[in-house]
């Protein structure tokens, strides 16, 4: 029994020096390959630059209005928490007057409100004599409603003083 495994061992070393003779004769010396390897990974790698990204900034997102019976296209100022639409009155001007459009005349002077929260734009009618409507639908007054990208937004009643909200890329 001593002498059957003396021979399964000798058997189990010829297989190990026969497969390491034959990685040799395939692959050569393990040595040279590494070193021929970092040769080429050397000579051949791209230039090295000092380049370091700037830390992210996160633009700050902007919208605008498109008057659609006029094509004039109003910018959300994004430095004000709240932009108030409507006409000038006594006491507080508008963040977006309204009164040099066609048919002003039906907007209030205290008409709506758009505001933001993070990424998102809201508008509220503040009281409105005439409503506020979005695509079509009344917006009650006191509400709010989150804008989306093509919503059309009419001051007053049968659509005469419409906009078009786009947010813009911040690209």
């Amino acid at each position: 029994m001593v002498e059957n495994n003396n021979n399964h061992q000798e058997e189990k070393h010829l297989e190990s020096e026969i497969f390491t003779d034959v990685v040799t004769n395939v692959v050569g010396n393990l040595d040279e390959v590494f070193d021929s390897t970092e040769n080429i990974l050397t000579s051949q790698s791209l230039p090295f630059t000092n380049i370091t990204p700037d830390k992210t900034h996160i633009q700050p997102i902007s919208a605008t209005l498109t008057h659609v019976q006029t094509e004039v296209e109003l910018e959300l100022p994004i430095h004000l928490p709240v932009v108030h639409l409507g006409k000038p009155n006594d006491h507080t001007p508008p963040d977006i007057d309204l009164s040099g459009f066609p048919h002003s005349q039906i907007v209030s002077r205290t008409h709506a409100k758009i505001f933001q929260e993070g990424d998102d734009f809201y508008i509220e009618d503040i009281g409105s004599a005439n409503g506020t409507y979005i695509n079509h639908a009344p917006l009650p007054t006191g509400n709010r409603h989150r804008l989306k990208n093509g919503d059309r937004i009419a001051l007053g009643k049968e659509d005469k003083v419409s906009f078009i909200f786009q947010l813009k890329s911040s690209l």
